[in-house]
């Protein structure tokens, strides 16, 4: 391998970490919005004749910090992903990547809530299953 080769090598992965770097500043380093909502989760929505089931991805999310609020014409659903260090570990963290949003989320769906009842609500492999069934129209 030459010199040129190996600068550009060099080059490359320089500008790849400055640009890790500035997206780990943009993702935690929010002093005005310390409680917007920073990232939203991902939503299934699959509605069958007699029920509406929403599937939310919220992998390392406790199930007791999860909010859900119904609202007229809509659901929404916040917490708080923590990062997954360990605080009591006595040597520092090195790390190697952030892809899975953390922080503080919302999620606001738009639902005919006033056709619809919370009939269960289940935390199951990172996966929040809001059961809604209809209500009979009179």
């Amino acid at each position: 391998m030459n010199s040129r080769n190996l600068s550009n090598l060099m080059w490359g992965e320089a500008l790849s970490l400055l640009e890790q770097a500035d997206r780990l500043h943009r993702q935690f380093c929010r002093p005005a919005a310390a409680l917007a909502p920073a990232w939203e989760p991902p939503v299934d929505i699959i509605e069958t004749a007699d029920a509406v089931a929403v599937h939310v991805a919220l992998p390392g999310v406790a199930a007791d910090s999860i909010l859900v609020e119904l609202e007229p014409g809509a659901i929404t659903i916040s917490a708080r992903r923590p990062l997954p260090l360990d605080s009591s570990d006595s040597h520092p963290a090195r790390v190697h990547a952030l892809e899975i949003p953390y922080g503080r989320f919302q999620r606001r769906i738009g639902l005919p809530m006033q056709a619809l009842t919370l009939t269960g609500r289940k935390l199951q492999d990172g996966c929040l299953k809001l059961t809604f069934s209809k209500k009979e129209s009179t």
